[in-house]
């Protein structure tokens, strides 16, 4: 695995593990939106897990290449839902926000 691949990979695990983390703390600027595109409060604690576990999956994928590989899987079609839910919600000009976080897990995949 190259150098851009591991660094590419840690940094977007830490970024998703961020946005993990924003939900179980409930900032406001993760839970405000949330709560405007009609997500039921009792789904973030699931919605948090699934991104902390995505993250926790593209680091365990340094070592055992098929975990990250489920874990970026996972992560696509996670974050492929955030930007149905805001484009469902018809708060367009939120969605440049989910397409934050699955870009570099996109180019985390490629890069693997």
């Amino acid at each position: 695995m190259s150098t851009a691949a591991v660094v590419v990979t840690v940094l977007t695990a830490l970024w998703v593990g961020f946005s993990a983390l924003s939900v179980f703390i409930r900032a406001s600027w993760v839970v405000e939106p949330l709560a405007e595109y009609g997500v039921p409060r009792a789904a973030w604690p699931w919605l948090g897990t699934a991104k902390a576990l995505g993250a926790a999956g593209l680091l365990a994928g340094l070592a055992v290449p098929p975990l990250g590989v489920a874990a970026g899987i996972g992560l696509v079609v996670y974050f492929t839902g955030a930007v149905v839910t805001v484009l469902r919600a018809r708060s367009y000009r939120h969605v440049p926000f989910p397409l934050l976080y699955l870009t570099p897990v996109v180019v985390a995949m490629a890069l693997a």
